[in-house]
């Protein structure tokens, strides 16, 4: 094994623990779980961890549970601080307080009471598309084509590549991400399925997490059944079951900042349902090189439940 293929199946492994601990938050897993998940001895896991993610294992998991306290106190209105806190593991809300207060600078009461009044757009994931230089194009100051539905869906299987970082730095890598994907898959005569469809997984909100930690999954659906070895970078995971609002857009590539924001500012508000406690994702259903007007369609997923 060359020094990148060993480096990539320890990053493989690493992300596999990452998905575990999104999964399993608030269970808050043990050493030796996340140990066993990533294939590790429990007495080098620790170190392993974080000379790869540059934060500790305890650091990783409390910025996730902080990050995750902060979208719970914007929408879950119904949850005081203290349930909160102890929701999320924490021992008591004097311990979630100084924890979620050194980290965003600002106390949870305090940000329960004023953010969330007087935020306009508390939660909002633009694609990556949103940091590239804007494309001055026919598009500029039209509204959006949307249909929106609401759907309950099964468990998805898919095979994908993370990638770590700004969604800046993301665009300028996408093909090649996407390239590998495809590539990894044919190397082991993976056939796609004629169903089956090409995604993007935001892990994070960008809102709380800094750039350069934001996890995206890019991302091609598969079959329940099929045999994929995850090896190098290439994994599999699930997408919940569950009901998700569904916003159809056709859309030009400099519209997809426009696309979230009907989703979230415009339908969320007024429709009786909030976000739940997973991530949403984009469903790629054309190739806009080959569209006369070069359009993307492009289905948005929101796991949703009611208010």
């Amino acid at each position: 094994m060359t020094n990148s293929e060993s480096r990539k199946e320890y990053m493989r492994r690493i992300y596999k623990v990452q998905d575990y601990i999104e999964t399993n938050l608030y269970s808050s897993p043990s050493l030796e779980e996340l140990a066993f998940v990533a294939g590790f001895s429990k007495f080098h896991f620790h170190r392993i961890f974080k000379s790869l993610v540059k934060e500790s294992l305890s650091q990783y998991v409390n910025r996730l549970k902080l990050e995750r306290a902060a979208y719970m106190l914007i929408h879950r209105q119904e949850m005081t601080v203290t349930e909160i806190a102890y929701y999320l593991g924490f021992v008591d809300s004097a311990v979630f307080s100084r924890a979620f207060k050194n980290h965003f600078k600002i106390s949870p009461t305090y940000y329960k009471k004023h953010y969330s009044k007087n935020c306009k757009e508390p939660y909002k994931i633009s694609k990556y598309n949103d940091y590239v230089a804007k494309i001055e194009d026919e598009s500029k100051g039209l509204p959006v084509k949307v249909k929106v539905e609401i759907l309950t869906i099964s468990e998805v299987k898919v095979a994908y590549v993370r990638y770590i970082g700004t969604y800046k730095n993301l665009a300028a890598q996408y093909s090649k991400l996407l390239q590998k994907l495809i590539k990894y898959l044919e190397e082991q005569k993976f056939s796609q399925a004629k169903d089956s469809k090409l995604l993007t997984i935001y892990h994070d909100n960008p809102e709380f997490t800094e750039k350069h930690k934001l996890r995206t999954s890019i991302c091609i659906t598969i079959n329940h059944n099929a045999a994929i070895n995850e090896a190098n970078d290439l994994g599999c995971m699930l997408i919940p079951s569950g009901k998700y609002v569904v916003g159809h857009f056709d859309i030009f590539q400099s519209q997809y900042s426009d696309a979230w924001d009907f989703m979230y500012e415009k339908w969320l508000t007024n429709s009786g349902y909030k976000p739940c406690d997973s991530f949403p994702f984009e469903v790629y259903l054309n190739d806009p090189n080959t569209n006369l007007e070069h359009k993307h369609l492009v289905d948005i997923y929101l796991p949703i439940e009611p208010l």
